[in-house]
């Protein structure tokens, strides 16, 4: 019994992945890194800043934690204080403004330097990580950001399921950080409420949830190294280029290499043009005399040496030579002179002295036939 066989066509583009120009395998040239790092696009990791400052804030709140404290209970006393005068008088609305803002100026200075430094930090973090260079251009709005098609590709995103990986991560590491840590100190915890020194209450608080905090600043710091490590893995895998986006950028910064080519041909055939047109004026031609052909000029009033004025190779040089006799122009055969013309002396220049008793005894020869 004979099998039955059934035939499927099938396009094998569909399976590919690259897109258009091959695949992404060329690492990113220069000019396409300056444009992305223009448009705010480098390789920098968020967690790492929010790590490295939440870490600076508290070991700054670690060493001046009883001077702030201090500074909060005198500005209790001062608003208490107030307190007390103004309910001697009128308390209205106007006397429990001025005295608000006062109590929030206090609390505000004492906040200030601690807040500074955390900013300073952050910006230190970040110049270390991409270095200054500063841009308005990720600020300007894109209208192709509110395309609901391509912000729900973003929400699918394998970036987006490794910012969940990295938050449930943070959360698991930071829950287990406060329950062992607070556990730790349900002692002394446990005789808060016996301490009679207010100041001394703060100092305990404060010291156990500055050292929790440290404890998580550590954690974010690791998890930020190793997500800075991840971004520029990232980055770079991003930035590459198909080998068809160099051509294209090749053209784009250097010019089309056909156009450049055909410039070229163009520009040597005009001096080749304004190289024949000279060719009357010459006194002599000297040839390889198959291969080479060099044409010189003589005219003592405006220079010390001969002149090159024409040369050229195989089928330039024929011309030369067909010129040389359609204008009677003398025509020498002197191998080792015409090689050293063509290769040692550029057109429109003067003979260099090496030369003047090879050329002298041309022209004499030249001149002796024209009876000059």
């Amino acid at each position: 019994m004979e099998k039955q066989r059934f035939l499927f066509s099938y396009r094998l583009q569909f399976f590919a992945k690259e897109g258009p120009g091959g695949e992404k395998t060329e690492e990113p040239t220069s000019k396409k890194l300056t444009d992305a790092r223009k448009d705010g696009q480098v390789a920098k990791s968020q967690e790492l800043n929010n790590g490295v400052a939440l870490l600076g804030l508290f070991l700054i709140l670690k060493m001046f934690v009883s001077y702030i404290g201090n500074k909060f209970i005198d500005s209790f006393d001062f608003a208490y204080s107030k307190i007390e005068l103004y309910a001697k008088e009128e308390f209205n609305t106007v006397t429990a403004t001025v005295l608000t803002r006062e109590v929030l100026q206090l609390i505000l200075i004492i906040c200030l330097p601690v807040f500074l430094a955390g900013v300073l930090v952050a910006i230190v973090v970040n110049i270390v990580q991409v270095k200054w260079q500063p841009t308005a251009k990720p600020l300007q709005p894109k209208f192709n950001k509110l395309n609901p098609i391509s912000g729900f590709k973003k929400i699918i995103s394998f970036d987006k399921i490794m910012e969940l990986v990295k938050a449930i991560i943070k959360i698991i590491v930071i829950t287990v950080l406060a329950y062992t840590t607070l556990e730790g100190e349900l002692d002394k915890l446990s005789v808060l409420y016996g301490i009679g020194n207010l100041s001394a209450a703060i100092v305990l608080v404060g010291n156990i949830v500055i050292n929790l905090g440290m404890k998580i600043s550590i954690v974010l710091v690791v998890v930020g190294l190793a997500d800075f490590i991840y971004q520029k893995f990232k980055f770079k895998k991003d930035m590459r280029m198909t080998k068809q986006e160099i051509k294209d950028e090749y053209k784009q910064s250097e010019g089309d290499p056909q156009i450049k080519g055909k410039i070229k041909q163009r520009m040597r055939e005009a001096s080749q043009r304004r190289m024949m047109n000279n060719i009357p004026e010459a006194d002599v031609v000297i040839t390889n005399p198959t291969h080479f052909a060099c044409a010189l000029k003589y005219d003592k009033e405006k220079g010390q040496a001969p002149v090159l004025i024409a040369k050229g190779a195989d089928h330039v040089a024929a011309k030369i030579k067909e010129a040389a006799k359609e204008h009677e122009i003398p025509i020498v055969e002197n191998k080792p002179l015409a090689r050293m013309l063509y290769y040692n002396v550029d057109l429109d220049t003067e003979i260099p002295s090496e030369l003047y008793q090879m050329v002298a005894e041309v022209l004499a020869y030249v001149y002796s036939l024209k009876n000059k």
